[in-house]
């Protein structure tokens, strides 16, 4: 059956206008009760819902006109946990119960908060939440304070009371216990009976308050035969006089107990008028005489009084500017104020002065607030890089600073700029934001230095120009190798017949004779054109003829004389020409064989050596001479649009620089140019890049400082702008204004000196009419007590008159109008007027005034009393004399600000702190008067200071010798180091730079590369000798002969011992003269080299050649010439040797020259080792082929010794204190670069105080308040006052005392006694009086919290006042006890717990102690009282037992618990042992493991023994508290034995004593 309908939500509305005309749908589908859809005819259209309905379109725009309402939260309120029941769950509560708080939402229109239906607010938020869970605190019983100790008793005789009270600690709150009885009241006696005869009523006076104060006029009415005043409604009349009335009534006390205490009011003469009444203070009155009350006078009845006038002020101000004015983060709401002055002050009670200023919160809603400024901060240009700050005080004398290069740091300054518009303001607004960096590390590039080479050999003679021969003269040029910013690297000298090229002669082939074998011929050369560098160019180059293609050669014949070929050509002698010398070298040549007969003989002695002219050019050479570039100077023919310097520095136009050449000749300085080449002459201008034109950069001035707003004389304002960035390279100039100052133009003035009080003469004192005197009981005639008045007006500075609220406002204190006077009477003591005072005698002295009693009162006793009448007063004298005190301590050396002119504000500069020198240091001083009372400081100083020099000692860096000389090379012969070494000379001191790193014999060391050469010392021969042949008679002179030559040490001292012995050449040889017709051949050529070998020793298996050639032919053909070719085995280390590279330790890392720090480089040298030891050319390696893996140089950084950079000094802050001695100004400091390595370290002192000048602290002290007056009665209703003093104090009190001093130097008294309460009503209770107490003192302050932690943020403490009973029958009349609580700030949470005593008899004592160790009752829950009482079931009858704390019965201490087989005591026996000092036998209960107060406890206990039969087994019976789970154990002891087992859980008793130290 089709019975319901599925029904989807309302669709989303749909018009063509936004508002109410849309139309909401939905689908609706007919379904089965099993589930499934069908068609909608099954369904009764009669229940079908309906699909469609008219809506509210809401449009975007409407977001705008629509917003949800909230309500604030309601109270937290219960949950009911059973249905419609909400209590408080008292006994489940453990921390807090669970709640709901509740609020209305409602959408609402913006413009005039109609509700309207939540769905269009819906469309644009979610609804706000209507409920939320919260906690409501358990509830919380009142808690009160122990009872304080029983007050003496009533009676000094007979029976009496006495009473203890205690006050409320904290209010019941959440449905808390209500607050016990605070007092408590017991009967006690004195031994003592009251005396006999003792009346049965004592009388006690007890007045009433006083009257309001009302105008006194009299009627014609008749009370009792007596004239009445009225009291009526107040005329028009502006009169002082005024009466008011006191209360007076008799009560009377019974003295005995058992009769009832009666109050009651009399009808004496006294109460005639209509202001008598009666009260019935128990069930009836009656009424007796007053007189019983009275003894000397009755009681004052009527006194004048002011009438009240209530406090009268301005209208209000208007509102100030709105404290916010901005949109920030913050979303607190801003302030603003209105105020209004006093006109009227009150007098005679009348009302106290409302609020006189007024503060409301202002642009709640932020968001329509313009965005607040932000403020950044802002920082200068980098300024330039500087290395001098790196230095220490010891490299700073020897260091050349214009050349100092490398790292460096270079500084910027911060400043604070608003964001909006870059303008500076005060530091202090971005005191939130990160400060940038200050300080950063920067690298000045160092210049290389030039390394060159020998000078070359000199060039051929060739023309300046060989494209341009005519009308030259030919120069010789010497080159020397090298880089940029080097000295001149070519020499040049005039030579003759200069050729740029010339002919080159190569022989080709050999002799080819013209006959024969031997004789003369002809040889064939090849003939070439070349340059000056030895290339081959045209024939056509070469203008000079040709030399001969042929040349003429000869073979020698057999019996030729043979000759060898010449040597080379020796050094030259001289490496120029002088006036006095020339160079020369010369050449050899040897006889190899002599000639035979008939041969051509050899030459002669002389023909066998040549000499010829070297180095003939003079030694004067000329230079070109090149002076430094000049500055790069503007080329307006180019533009280059922002082109950069290779460095990267923008550069905006092309510039040249020019430098001056000279021609030098050495030795002597400028000539000519035409005698330089112009060839090799430097170029005198290169082209350069200009850097872009810097212009000034400064910010916007800041806004002008604001003048005061209260008169404050001589104040100016002024502005400041900041330098950004500084003009370079012809920009424009910084203006030159960067600071301005200007007067406050509408600065109020002070009218402090305009307006003054102008007080007038006093009226004659106003005493109680008449007619009020007649209608009451008093004094009848016109004397007494009274009051004068006198008038104040204001008046301006020329005397016109003012509005008075122009003097209040700005005059000194309004002066006083009212005061009391008296008009003597007939009976009252009579005296003289004063004298006058006596004369000063000097500073600290006193002076005094006498009056002196007349007429009748000279015998009148109470005129006599001195106190009452004093005859004689003394003052101190007057005194300028004041003495200085110095006070406190010394502040520390303070040094001198530098002088900076025109230091801005909000400016942190930063520099390399001066930390020492001279400086001042300050002490307070306390100016005193002769009273010892603190006064103005400049009445004894001009600054309030003594002030002295004094010194801060320099930090002394470390420091190190110079530097020594160089070591020797590590390595005799290659790659090595050489080391110089600076030694600790004087450690650090007083905050210097630290040393470097030193090794442990404290030096530090540099080390750089060396090579030492391996042929330093070489062995220098000289030609051999003619070969000396002894022949026999006419033997021809051939064969094996001898010849010598000369071997030298080539070193300066020519000590042979230098070099090597062992590769010293041969002295002698033996040679060989061919003889006539053998054949002759040429000395040995060198030996070929063997293999050089890279690491196999086998590669050595192999040979090595020489050759010679054959200059002559033997004669005949059977002679034949001896071997062209020699071989020889290549021997390891002999002739044949392996090679590998060696690499020399890692210098140091190196610097530049004039670098102080940063980049470097270490170095290391690479050295071709033979297998043999011997060091050889690097090149040896190379040519092998051998790879070099090693590194030779690799980069390196030495730290930098940056100093610690700090900000300059803050300005001074005010004062911690505006008066007395404890008066601090700090100035504050921050670090902006730490140091590093051996830099300056930091200042620990970041924060200098100095004390304030010692001004007194002039406040008005208000007293205690006084015990409770009643006037002319023993009790009643009374007074209580307090005084207001102005005193003088060190700004420590209460631990320096206060002095009075004169009221006008605490200001305006009046003012601030109607601020303060003066005066309080009191009672003091008559004799017999069921009363309260006085208040008690506020407790602490508590918070509501949950688990320790706070409920809310606002505390309460409370004040209670409790009942005293002193009749017992009076009881019934007595008021309730009352306390209050009130809010308070920085509450604590407590916590209470049960505490318990020791127990005594079976009980103990049980109390509530709060967390801070206060005993209260209430607090704790009461479910978890411990008990009182315990019990044991049996009673514990047994001698010496007790009921032990788990319910069993147990042995008191000394004895052990014998036990029955059911588990009871059956008896306590002795404990052996136990009375003398010796350990007992057996360890028991009362001994080891007896439970003490412990958490265990609970599960463990106590142990008892039990006897189980005659041996020594005994039954350890261990109980656990819940007797459920108690447990038997069962042990075998024997005393002879003690088995070794795991441990049980409790260690095993046993009977005999075993000698253990821990029983």
């Amino acid at each position: 059956m089709f019975t319901s309908s599925l029904i989807t939500f309302w669709g989303q509305c749909i018009g063509d206008e936004c508002g109410s005309g849309g139309v909401q749908t939905r689908t609706i589908w007919c379904v089965h009760r099993e589930g499934w859809t069908s068609h909608h005819s099954h369904c009764q259209h009669i229940n079908k819902p309906e699909s469609q309905r008219h809506c509210f379109k809401v449009c975007d725009w409407h977001q705008d006109l629509f917003e949800w309402e909230v309500s604030d939260w309601g109270n937290c309120a219960l949950v009911p946990f059973f249905s419609n029941e909400l209590k408080m769950r008292t006994t489940e509560c453990i921390t807090a119960q669970h709640g709901i708080q509740r609020r209305q939402v409602h959408c609402v229109r913006t413009s005039n908060r109609t509700t309207v239906t939540s769905r269009i607010c819906e469309f644009f938020s979610q609804k706000p939440a209507l409920e939320q869970a919260c906690l409501v605190p358990c509830p919380q019983d009142c808690v009160v304070s122990d009872f304080t100790s029983w007050s003496r008793c009533s009676k000094t005789c007979g029976a009496g009371l006495q009473h203890r009270t205690r006050h409320v600690l904290a209010t019941p709150m959440y449905g808390g216990a209500n607050c016990p009885n605070l007092t408590e009241t017991r009967t006690c006696s004195s031994p003592v009976s009251c005396p006999a005869g003792e009346g049965e009523y004592q009388y006690s006076l007890k007045v009433g308050a006083w009257s309001e104060c009302r105008r006194a006029h009299v009627k014609d009415a008749v009370l009792s035969g007596r004239t009445t005043v009225d009291f009526g409604s107040s005329s028009s009349e502006n009169t002082v006089t005024r009466c008011n009335i006191k209360f007076i009534y008799c009560p009377r006390v019974h003295l005995n107990p058992s009769h009832a205490q009666y109050h009651f009011y009399c009808s004496h003469s006294l109460c005639v008028f209509t202001l008598c009444f009666t009260i019935v203070v128990i069930s009836f009155s009656f009424f007796s005489n007053c007189s019983l009350c009275t003894k000397d006078s009755f009681p004052l009845t009527f006194q004048a009084c002011v009438m009240p006038k209530d406090c009268q002020t301005s209208d209000w101000s208007s509102w100030s500017a709105c404290s916010k004015t901005c949109r920030s983060t913050d979303l607190s709401p801003g302030y603003r104020l209105r105020s209004r002055i006093m006109t009227q002050i009150p007098v005679g009670g009348g009302k106290q002065c409302p609020a006189l200023e007024e503060k409301e919160a202002c642009n709640i809603i932020g968001d329509l607030l313009p965005n607040c400024p932000r403020y950044l901060w802002g920082t200068t240009d980098w300024g330039d890089c500087r290395v001098l700050p790196l230095l220490s005080q010891q490299d700073r004398r020897l260091a050349n600073v214009s050349i100092l290069c490398g790292e460096g740091i270079q500084t910027r300054k911060t400043y604070c700029v608003q964001a909006e518009r870059s303008a500076p303001v005060n530091a202090r607004l971005c005191a939130g934001e990160e400060v940038p960096s200050a300080v950063q590390h920067c690298s000045t590039p160092c210049q290389n230095h030039c390394q060159l080479s020998q000078w070359s050999a000199w060039g051929p003679c060739i023309y300046d120009n060989c494209n341009e021969t005519q009308g030259k003269k030919g120069t010789m040029e010497e080159n020397w190798g090298g880089a940029n910013a080097c000295p001149h690297l070519v020499e040049s000298i005039p030579c003759e017949d200069p050729a740029c090229y010339l002919w080159q002669i190569q022989p080709e082939g050999s002799c080819i004779l013209n006959k024969g074998t031997c004789g003369p011929g002809t040889v064939v050369h090849n003939v070439t054109c070349v340059n000056s560098e030895g290339e081959y160019v045209p024939i056509a180059h070469c203008t000079d003829d040709p030399p001969p293609t042929e040349g003429v050669c000869e073979v020698a014949c057999p019996a030729d004389c043979v000759v060898g070929p010449w040597s080379s050509w020796s050094p030259c002698s001289h490496s120029c020409a002088t006036k006095t010398s020339e160079g020369r070298q010369s050449r050899t040549r040897t006889v190899l064989a002599m000639p035979g007969k008939e041969g051509k003989e050899c030459p002669s002695a002389p023909a066998l050596e040549e000499w010829r002219v070297c180095n003939d050019h003079p030694c004067i050479a000329f230079y070109w001479e090149a002076a430094p570039w000049g500055p790069c100077i503007e080329d307006t023919s180019m533009n280059l649009n922002g082109t950069s310097f290779w460095n990267g520095t923008p550069s905006c136009a092309l510039g040249i620089q020019i430098r001056k050449v000279s021609c030098m000749k050495t030795n002597v300085g400028p000539v000519i140019s035409k005698r330089c080449p112009d060839s090799s002459r430097p170029e005198i201008g290169q082209p350069c890049l200009l850097p872009c034109k810097k212009d000034c950069i400064v910010t916007p001035f800041s806004e002008w400082t604001a003048c005061p707003s209260t008169c404050m004389p001589g104040r100016s304002l002024n502005r400041f702008l900041t330098i950004v960035q500084r003009s370079a390279n012809g920009g424009q100039e910084c203006p030159d204004t960067l600071y301005e100052e200007r007067e406050c133009e509408s600065l109020p003035v002070c009218p402090v000196y305009r307006y003054l009080w102008r007080t007038h003469k006093w009226h004659s004192c106003v005493l109680v009419p008449d007619s009020v005197r007649r209608g009451l009981t008093g004094p009848g005639e016109a004397c007494g007590i009274g009051l004068e008045t006198r008038g104040v007006s204001c008046v301006g500075e020329r005397g016109e008159s003012a509005n008075m609220t122009e003097c209040l406002r700005w005059a000194s204190p309004l002066p006083l109008q009212i005061r009391g006077c008296r008009v003597a009477c007939k009976d009252d003591c009579t005296l003289t007027a004063w004298s006058r005072f006596s004369e000063c005698t000097g500073c600290g002295t006193s002076r005094s005034r006498k009056r002196s009693l007349t007429g009748r009162s000279k015998k009148r006793e109470l005129c006599l009393n001195e106190e009452l009448y004093p005859l004689e007063e003394t003052e101190a004298c007057p005194c300028d004399e004041f003495l200085s005190q110095p006070s406190g301590n010394w502040s520390a050396c303070i040094l001198p600000d530098p002088s900076v002119s025109g230091s801005l504000q909000g400016w942190m500069s930063h520099r390399e702190i001066k930390e020492c020198g001279k400086g001042l240091r300050y002490r307070a001083v306390a100016c005193i008067d002769q009273q010892g009372r603190l006064v103005d400081p400049l009445l004894c100083t001009n600054t309030g200071y003594m002030v002295e020099v004094c010194h801060i000692p320099c930090p002394l860096d470390c420091k190190l010798s110079d530097w020594s000389a160089w070591s020797a090379c590590s390595a005799s012969c290659g790659g090595g180091l050489k080391i110089r070494s600076k030694w600790l000379r004087e450690k650090a001191f007083n905050g210097g730079r630290p040393c470097p790193k030193l090794d442990l014999k404290n030096q530090v060391y540099e080390a750089v590369p060396c090579h030492s050469e391996c042929s330093q010392f070489q062995w220098r021969t000289e030609p051999w000798s003619i070969c000396t042949i002894n022949t026999v008679d006419d033997l021809p002179a051939c064969g094996e002969g001898v010849q010598s030559r000369k071997i030298r040490s080539v070193t300066r001292s020519a000590d042979d011992s230098l070099c090597d012995q062992e590769e010293m050449p041969p002295r002698a040889q033996v040679c060989f003269l061919a003889c006539p017709n053998d054949c002759v051949v040429t000395p040995w050529g060198p030996w070929s080299n063997c293999p050089a070998v890279r690491r196999k020793l086998s590669d050595c298996a192999v040979s090595r050649n020489r050759s010679r050639q054959i200059l002559r032919l033997p004669a005949s053909e059977d002679s034949a010439c001896p071997d062209l070719i020699q071989s020889e085995s290549c021997i390891l280390n002999s002739t044949c040797f392996t090679y590998q590279y060696r690499v020399s330790d890692w210098s140091t890392c190196q610097l530049s020259e004039n670098a102080i720090c940063g980049q470097g480089s270490r170095l290391r040298l690479l050295d071709c080792i033979r297998s043999d030891g011997k060091m050889v050319d690097l090149q040896k390696c190379e040519q092998i082929g051998l790879i070099n893996k090693w590194r030779l140089s690799e980069s390196c950084v030495v730290d930098c010794p940056v100093s610690c950079v700090l900000s300059e000094w803050s300005p001074w802050a005010d004062c911690s204190h505006t008066c007395g001695s404890q008066g601090l100004t700090v100035r504050t400091r921050r670090i902006l670069q730490e140091a590093h390595e051996e830099g300056h370290p930091c200042p620990t002192q970041l924060t200098q105080t100095k004390p304030c000048p010692i001004r007194p602290c002039y406040i008005w002290l208000l007293s205690d308040w006084l015990p409770c007056t009643v006037e002319d009665a023993e009790c009643g209703q009374g007074l209580r006052r307090r005084n207001l003093s102005c005193i003088v104090h060190w700004g420590d009190w209460p631990e320096s005392p206060p002095q009075p001093v004169a009221e006008e130097l605490c200001g305006d008294k009046v003012t601030k006694q109607i601020q303060q309460e003066m005066e309080q009503p009191c009672f003091i209770p008559c004799p017999g009086d069921c009363h309260l107490t006085e208040w008690s003192s506020w407790s602490s302050c508590q918070l509501t919290c949950l688990e320790g932690r706070s409920f809310e943020t606002t505390g309460r403490q409370a004040r209670s006042r409790a009942v005293i009973i002193q009749v017992m029958e009076n009881q019934g009349s007595c008021p309730h006890q009352v306390f209050e609580t009130q809010s308070c700030k920085e509450g604590k949470c407590h916590s209470y717990q049960w505490r318990t005593g020791g127990w005594s008899n079976n009980e103990r004592v049980v109390w509530c102690q709060r967390s801070d160790g206060v005993n209260v009752t209430g607090g704790c829950y009461s479910q978890k009282r411990p008990t009182t009482i315990r019990h044991c079931h049996p009673p514990c009858t047994k001698p010496f037992s007790h009921c032990t704390t788990s319910g069993v019965c147990g042995c008191e201490k000394g004895y052990t618990e014998v036990m029955t087989t059911h588990g009871f005591l059956d008896y306590c026996t002795r404990t052996p042992g136990v009375d003398n000092s010796k350990k007992a036998d057996v360890k028991t209960n009362s001994g080891r493991l007896k439970p003490g107060p412990s958490q265990g406890q609970d599960l463990l206990s106590e142990w008892t023994l039990r006897p189980v039969g005659p041996g020594t087994e005994m039954e350890i019976i261990f109980r656990a508290q819940p007797a459920c789970q108690r447990s038997l154990l069962l042990s075998n002891l024997k005393p002879s034995k003690i088995t070794k087992t795991s441990p049980p859980p409790q260690k095993p008793l046993t009977l005999a004593y075993d000698g253990d130290m821990d029983m």
